[in-house]
């Protein structure tokens, strides 16, 4: 059982107010669930708790009471936040159209110690975790734990825009253990803030609360590629919420809408514009706060976005906390089968084992051998297929129902020596979609009979289509051929003698984030500065000097 250990420094907020307000807060005798204290002019002042709101006087409250508090807090900033020094108190104004404060809101923080261990071990596995939530759920109190806790092994940098995470004044709280806080001048360059954050101080995560703007979450995604933890909240409650936010949903890859072909729509059943992902998502993880001790957790974001974007919502892993403390762990199960569906999944065939429709066939192979049937055999001049040529074994590949196009790109982004060829009778594989594989379709009934490796695709995506070639050369997300990854070491290295020798800037070519990542890296260690521009597919680096 972790014992939670609170510490809120409630008596220097109850110092500022008026004695008539600080009493009847006093007099409620509930401050361990006393969210806020909300004080307008010409109002009954009140106090916000956990589990409802309690007004504190009878009287509205005068200008007389309102100054009173002003002039004991620090200076208003240019988001109407002030703190008070060494705490983690917020003092947040409402202004009239002449700028006079007319309103106040005094949200008391506090530092609750050991609130992160429900999300610890994903916290500590390096990957990027986003955290929402409704506001004063608790995401900026575990977004402070959490960075204490990586401080202890990691370099741990926080973008503190508006003081919550550390506090105000120059020293940050101790909550915050070891990291290293970096304060935004404005609330507008938070964004320049989390640039500066990577390339001044040599962080292995940064943290950050209240990712709002489309700036900050392209400076997210620029960091991400350079291979640091990111720790953030973003504004909504539910990944739904921030998918459907055009100004955030780059954090988790983005929408786009796709128009396909009268044929392929047939095929798939769907209308002729459908949406996809469109680029890998920011961060690896996320979290939706449901309250203090429930959380649902997108373990691969990639497979929910792409499974929510499908109308098949993937379900979350759901992580509670009993009344003794205990964590509970709710392991998500897949989406629901039809009656139809479950019966196709479920039968078996003479010679193999039932098919799972959200996982390569077992029969498929990272490296597929030639049928003997197809060996020697020519292709007409008209079905010559695009090769991509590199050191691996080259593969022809029939594609039934997913689109060559994008097999032919994934390809040569990959750049893999995948051959896709336009008849059956040619291919050393067959890949396809759930749907056709379910329906048993005559060409991959053909196929299977003469024991083709068939891979099968959830959907017609490019994520799908890169997982398949990933999995059919025996890909890992951290390799690539190695001819093409030395071409890109070769274009960075001359792109970044260019800019020593006098040119402002070079732009290199477009390439996929592990790409990018490497161009990142070359350039910081030859003492350059490099940034990200751009969106997929045609995201690049431009190197330059400071």
């Amino acid at each position: 059982m972790t014992q939670h250990r609170i510490t809120d420094d409630l008596e220097v907020l109850l110092d500022v107010l008026p004695p008539n307000i600080r009493h009847a807060v006093e007099k409620a005798n509930n401050s361990d669930k006393l969210l806020e204290i909300v004080i307008d002019l010409g109002r009954i002042a009140a106090a916000r708790f956990v589990d409802g709101e309690v007004p504190l006087s009878i009287k509205e409250i005068s200008r007389g009471e309102i100054d009173h508090v002003t002039e004991r807090i620090g200076k208003f900033d240019a988001d109407n936040r002030a703190g008070m020094e060494r705490t983690l108190h917020r003092i947040s104004a409402i202004r009239n159209r002449l700028g006079t404060v007319v309103g106040l809101t005094c949200r008391v923080g506090r530092a609750v110690y050991g609130t992160v261990d429900i999300i610890q071990d994903i916290i500590e596995s390096g990957k990027s975790v986003l955290i929402l939530g409704r506001p004063g759920v608790g995401k900026t109190t575990l977004l402070r734990e959490a960075a204490r806790i990586l401080a202890e092994n990691k370099r741990v940098v926080i973008v503190d825009t508006s003081n919550e995470i550390g506090g105000d004044g120059d020293v940050p709280h101790p909550a915050v253990g070891r990291a290293r806080r970096m304060q935004v001048r404005e609330p507008m360059l938070q964004h320049e803030v989390m640039i500066e954050a990577v390339e001044n101080h040599n962080p292995e995560v940064i943290v950050i609360d209240e990712i709002g703007r489309e700036l900050e979450a392209q400076a997210a995604r620029t960091i991400a590629e350079r291979g640091v933890q990111l720790i953030g909240t973003a504004h909504g409650q539910t990944l739904e919420n921030l998918l459907l936010n055009p100004t955030l949903s780059d954090l988790v890859g983005g929408i786009e809408a796709v128009t396909l072909s009268d044929e392929e729509a047939r095929r798939r059943g769907t209308q002729k514009t459908v949406l996809e992902r469109r680029s890998p998502p920011t961060f690896d993880v996320v979290i939706e706060i449901q309250n203090r001790d429930r959380f649902a957790v997108h373990l691969d974001i990639t497979e929910s976005v792409d499974s929510l974007l499908r109308g098949a919502p993937q379900l979350p892993e759901v992580r509670t906390r009993d009344d003794e403390g205990k964590i509970v762990i709710e392991k998500s199960a897949p989406a629901p089968r039809t009656k139809m569906e479950a019966r196709e999944v479920g039968k078996t065939r003479r010679g193999r084992q039932p098919v799972s429709p959200t996982q390569p066939l077992p029969a498929a192979t990272s490296q597929p051998q030639a049928d003997s049937a197809s060996e020697g055999q020519s292709q007409p001049a008209s079905q010559t297929p695009t090769v991509v040529t590199s050191a691996l074994q080259t593969v022809r590949v029939f594609a039934y129902g997913v689109a060559r196009n994008r097999l032919m790109q994934a390809a040569k982004r990959l750049g893999v020596p995948a051959v896709i060829v336009t008849e059956v009778d040619q291919a050393d594989t067959l890949v396809t979609l759930r749907t056709y594989y379910r329906n048993r379709e005559q060409t991959v009934m053909e196929a299977e009979h003469r024991g083709l490796p068939i891979y099968v695709l959830r959907a017609n995506t490019v994520a799908q289509v890169e997982q398949f070639l990933g999995d059919l050369f025996n890909l890992t997300e951290m390799q690539h051929p190695r001819d093409k990854m030395d071409d890109v070491r070769e274009d960075t290295q001359r792109a970044i003698a260019a800019v020593l020798n006098g040119e402002r800037w070079v732009d290199l070519p477009p390439g996929t984030s592990l790409v990018r990542r490497l161009q990142h890296e070359m350039a910081r260690n030859a003492e350059l500065v490099s940034h990200s521009y751009g969106k997929e597919p045609r995201r690049h680096v431009r190197i330059f000097r400071e």
